[in-house]
C-alpha cells in the first residue's frame, strides 16, 4: 500500500500564503481607499483605464480577469460617482467604451499613496518587490495556462 502524500499545514500551502497577503494588503489599504471614497475593485478599473483610456467594458474584464457581467455594475457605480463615463460604441452598439472623466484622471495622483503604503509596510528593497511581484504573476499564469488546458481535455 502507498505511503499517503504527508498533509501540509496552512503555512505550509501556498495558496494560504497568498490569500493571507492579499488580506493583509486589503487591510492596509481599506482605510485610504475609504478617504478616497472608492472600492479595491474601483480602483482597480482606474487603474486599466489610467493605462489606456476608452476600454471597453469586455477589455476591462478581461485585464483584470473578471466577467462582463461583474465589471457592468461596477462601471455604473463608477459612473454615478462621477470618476468615469460610459458611452455605446457606435461601430458595435453591443460594446460600451468606458472613458475617465477629469476626475477619475485627478484620482491617479490622489492614490499613489496606496503604492507608498504597500512598500513601506513590506519591509522590502524595491527590487526584492518587484522581482516578488514577477514571481507571483509567472505562478499566475501557470495556474491559469493549467485550467485552461484541462478544460480542453
Amino acid at each position: 500500500m502507498p505511503n499517503p502524500a504527508p498533509t501540509l499545514t496552512l503555512d505550509q500551502q501556498l495558496c494560504f500564503s497568498l490569500y493571507g497577503a492579499s488580506m493583509a494588503i486589503n487591510r492596509a489599504y481599506k482605510p485610504l481607499l475609504d478617504a478616497l471614497e472608492i472600492t479595491y475593485p474601483q480602483y482597480l478599473v482606474l487603474s486599466a483605464l489610467w493605462e489606456a483610456d476608452g476600454l471597453t467594458i469586455g477589455e476591462i474584464a478581461g485585464r483584470l480577469g473578471l466577467d462582463s457581467s461583474n465589471v457592468t455594475p461596477l462601471v455604473k457605480r463608477m459612473e454615478g460617482a462621477g470618476l468615469v463615463s460610459r458611452i455605446r460604441n457606435p461601430a458595435d452598439e453591443r460594446q460600451v467604451v468606458v472613458r475617465l472623466t477629469n476626475a477619475g484622471r485627478d484620482m491617479q495622483a490622489r492614490s499613489t499613496c496606496l503604492g507608498e503604503t504597500l512598500f513601506a509596510s513590506a519591509g522590502l528593497s524595491v527590487q526584492k518587490l518587484v522581482q516578488l511581484n514577477k514571481d507571483v504573476q509567472a505562478f499566475r499564469d501557470s495556474v491559469a495556462r493549467f485550467v485552461v488546458d484541462r478544460s480542453h481535455s
